[in-house]
C-alpha cells in the first residue's frame, strides 16, 4: 500500500520563491535543469519574434507577432508570444519558443506562489528581479543556442504609471523609457516607434503604434509575421492599466490592423513624423 500523505517538504515553512522550492525538492522539473548533448541546438527548435511595448497616459501596451521560425522554415503561423504574468503585468517571449513558454508558466506560478505565501502582491521591481533570476538559470541552455530573452512590463501601483523592462541572456535587467522592442525584427520595429511615439498617446493610439511597428518589422525581417489577411491572423495585444490587464479581443485588433493595412496601400512606408519634432513644423 502506497503512502498517500503529502510529503513533509510541502508542509514546512519555506521560501516565497516557487522556483527555489523546486530547485530544492524537484530540480528535474525546472526547464534549465534538462540536460542536452554537446553542441548547438539553435536550429532544432522553433524561435519566436518580435515583441513591442509602449506606455501611454494611464497604462501600457505589449504586442507580439504570431510567427515562429525554425531556420528558414515557418514553424507556426499563430503562436502566442504575449502572456499575462499576473493581474498587473505582462511578459512577452523572444527566443526558443518551447523553453520560453515553460519559463513564462514558471514565472506565473512564481508570482502567484509569492502572493499566497506573503499575502500581498510583489512589487513591480521585485517581479522584474524574479524573472531575471529565471533567465540567469537558463544560461547553460543559452550557451547551447537555446536562448530565451523575454520582455516584461507592468503597471506600477506605487508610482502610478506603466514601466517596461528588457533583459539579456545572462539575466541582466534594464528599464526602458516609453517604448522597447525585442526579437529579430526589433531593430525595424524600434525605428518605427522612435518615429511615431508621443507622450500624449491614448490607449487606442498606443495599440495602433504597436501595430505599425510590427508591420514595419515584418516588412524588413522575414522571421516576423505581419497581419495575415487571408487567414485572419493578427498580433496578440495586451493592455495593462491601474484596473488590471486584459487581452484585446481579436475582432478589435483585426479592425485596427485592417486600418493600418489600408493606410499602407496609400503609403507603403507608413505615416510620416514631423521633420522638426513638432506637429506644426513646416
Amino acid at each position: 500500500m502506497t503512502d498517500a500523505r503529502i510529503p513533509a517538504a510541502f508542509m514546512q515553512p519555506g521560501t516565497s520563491s516557487f522556483s527555489d522550492f523546486l530547485s530544492e525538492n524537484a530540480p528535474d522539473l525546472l526547464p534549465a535543469r534538462k540536460s542536452l548533448p554537446a553542441g548547438s541546438a539553435a536550429d532544432l527548435a522553433p524561435h519566436g519574434t518580435t515583441i513591442v511595448a509602449a506606455t501611454f497616459q494611464g497604462g501600457l501596451v505589449m504586442a507580439g507577432d504570431r510567427r515562429a521560425t525554425m531556420g528558414n522554415v515557418i514553424a507556426q503561423r499563430d503562436i502566442d508570444k504575449v502572456f499575462p504574468a499576473d493581474e498587473f503585468s505582462v511578459v512577452g517571449i523572444a527566443g526558443t519558443a518551447g523553453l520560453a513558454v515553460e519559463m513564462v508558466r514558471l514565472f506565473q506560478v512564481e508570482l502567484e506562489h509569492y502572493e499566497k505565501i506573503e499575502g500581498s502582491i510583489l512589487s513591480l521591481d521585485g517581479k522584474a528581479n524574479r524573472l531575471s533570476a529565471l533567465i540567469r538559470a537558463n544560461l547553460g541552455m543559452a550557451m547551447q543556442g537555446l536562448a530565451v530573452v523575454p520582455m516584461f512590463a507592468g503597471f506600477d501601483l506605487d508610482r502610478g504609471h506603466g514601466r517596461i523592462f528588457g533583459y539579456d541572456v545572462t539575466g541582466g535587467r534594464h528599464e526602458e523609457t516609453h517604448f522597447f522592442t525585442v526579437g529579430s525584427g526589433s531593430l525595424f520595429a524600434r525605428g518605427a516607434m522612435k518615429k511615431l511615439y508621443r507622450e500624449d498617446l491614448t490607449e487606442r493610439d498606443c495599440v495602433t503604434l504597436a501595430l505599425q511597428a510590427l508591420y514595419d518589422a515584418a516588412d524588413d525581417d522575414s522571421a516576423t509575421g505581419g497581419p495575415d489577411l487571408t487567414r485572419r491572423i493578427f498580433p496578440v495585444i495586451h493592455v495593462v492599466t491601474a484596473d488590471g490587464g486584459r487581452k484585446l479581443p481579436e475582432d478589435e485588433i483585426a479592425a485596427l490592423a485592417d486600418e493600418v493595412v489600408a493606410g499602407r496601400m496609400q503609403r507603403p512606408d507608413g505615416p510620416n513624423a514631423p521633420l522638426l519634432g513638432t506637429e506644426d513644423a513646416r
